[in-house]
């Protein structure tokens, strides 16, 4: 191939040509000196092949240079996103807080053509797309949503979807297509926008749920406290000895309706709020320890000992608020305590720097398992609370339940401290809250152990504590 039909080869070679032309008029003066003093035509030659290899040289120092300023430019503009080059517009799409994309399409009956040519940064993060183009169907997969973008690109009309996006935290948008015409190409238009409803979704579900819940819990105290008002404004009137029985089952009543309606409160809260992530980070280690100590009297009460192995403080920092992880690691002491035996231990073990298939791991591999909340989890490790009773266990066939509301396991109801039937449906909205996950192993006579794991936070210590550094302390 010639210079001349070489592309960019002017462009390219333009710093060489001062060296080449003083290399050329270097050698030609050479071979003249040569030649008018009488040198003998080897000593000439001589003379040319070394002007000819300077010549070279510096020619070669020269395109080296040239070389690495070309690939200095090319690895910049490499380096540059795509979406930088995007059209002027496109950076007041990328500033709108709702997902937009640009869709393009050239006929109706390629259904793999529609592509996306324009997304903001909402879509990018919403969908996890990492090109400025590429199939829509590699970002949306919902027939509706998809129905509707073809209603905008080839029917010429605005048109709406819901999508529901499915995982551990589950979102509602609304999708809007409205078309845009004919690009100059021949492709066809179309602007889709999708607004986020979860709030309003979950506002509406969580007052439906309240309602139902509260009027179907509280009918049973309810009826119970009339009946005892009726029975002591009755027959019961003059009888101390009742009248002291039935005041105190009606403390107990209205006792457990408060429990229930702070429960059934705190469980909506934080429905809620389930889908946002929680800022701040908490030591979890030192989580646990506040909720040991502030146990101590009910284990001396109930006559059973507690054993902690907790790592270091500051080794087991994890992302979250720490007033739903206190209630989280409360909720599993409590069942643990509720459940264990007179003069038995509950065992409290917490981990750090985990993988997922790590935290989530089982305790015993003869034991019944079930995962009761898995995290849509990427390379995040975790920190492992576990909370290990010595009660009579759980049925393999209850295990599915146990997050239930107001799902109590028969056998196991009695007791001095009766629950609500809505602490674990509040952790494992918590852990869902936080990106955590929750499962429970049981042996029946062994007792069972719950497993709750939460991201740890990013940029803590990578490493687990050694044996050294654990705590070990009974408490009684």
């Amino acid at each position: 191939m010639s210079p001349s039909s070489t592309p960019g080869w002017p462009a390219r070679l333009s710093p060489l040509w001062p060296v080449l032309s003083a290399g050329a008029a270097g050698i030609l003066g050479i071979v003249g000196l040569a030649i008018a003093s009488g040198a003998d035509a080897r000593l000439a030659s001589w003379m040319v092949l070394l002007a000819a290899g300077v010549t070279g040289l510096l020619t070669w120092h020269v395109a080296e240079q040239v070389n690495a300023h070309e690939s200095a430019s090319a690895a910049t503009a490499a380096m540059r996103p795509a979406h930088e080059d995007a059209p002027p517009y496109a950076s007041l799409i990328n500033a709108l807080p709702d997902p937009v994309l640009v869709i393009a399409a050239h006929e109706p009956d390629d259904l793999t053509g529609r592509r996306f040519v324009l997304v903001n940064a909402a879509a990018r993060e919403t969908f996890r797309i990492q090109y400025d183009a590429g199939l829509l169907v590699t970002a949306i997969r919902d027939p509706e949503v998809l129905e509707a973008v073809d209603e905008a690109l080839f029917g010429g009309l605005d048109s709406e979807a819901v999508y529901e996006m499915r995982g551990a935290q589950e979102r509602v948008l609304r999708a809007i297509a409205k078309p845009l015409g004919v690009a100059p190409d021949g492709a066809r238009l179309a602007l889709l926008v999708l607004r986020d409803e979860t709030d309003i979704r979950r506002s509406e579900r969580t007052r439906a749920d309240f309602l139902a819940n509260a009027s179907h819990e509280l009918r049973t105290p309810l009826a119970s406290l009339s009946g005892f008002i009726e029975t002591l404004r009755g027959h019961a009137r003059t009888d101390e000895g009742a009248r002291d029985k039935f005041l105190a089952i009606m403390q107990a009543q209205a006792d457990r309706m408060a429990r229930l309606i702070d429960d059934l409160l705190s469980l909506s809260r934080i429905e809620l709020n389930e889908h946002i992530a929680p800022e701040g980070e908490t030591d979890l280690a030192a989580a646990v320890m506040d909720v040991v100590d502030g146990v101590a009297p009910l284990l001396r009460e109930r006559d059973v000992k507690l054993a902690t192995d907790l790592p270091c403080r500051g080794q087991a920092l994890v992302a979250g608020d720490r007033d739903q992880i206190i209630q989280v690691i409360q909720n599993l002491i409590d069942n643990a305590i509720k459940y264990t035996p007179k003069g038995a231990t509950v065992q409290v073990g917490l981990r750090a720097a985990l993988t997922h298939d790590a935290a989530a791991a089982p305790r015993d591999p003869h034991a019944a398992r079930l995962s009761l909340l898995t995290p849509d989890h990427g390379p995040d490790l975790y920190a492992s609370l576990r909370v290990t009773d010595s009660g009579v266990g759980l049925a393999r066939e209850t295990l599915p339940r146990l997050t239930e509301r107001f799902y109590r396991v028969e056998g196991q109801k009695s007791g001095e401290r009766h629950g609500t039937g809505l602490g674990l449906a509040i952790v494992k909205h918590i852990m869902n809250r936080h990106r955590g996950g929750l499962t429970v192993e049981s042996v029946l006579g062994k007792g069972a152990t719950f497993t709750a794991y939460f991201p740890m936070l990013r940029g803590a210590p990578s490493e687990p504590p050694t044996s050294a550094e654990a705590a070990v302390t009974k408490l009684s």
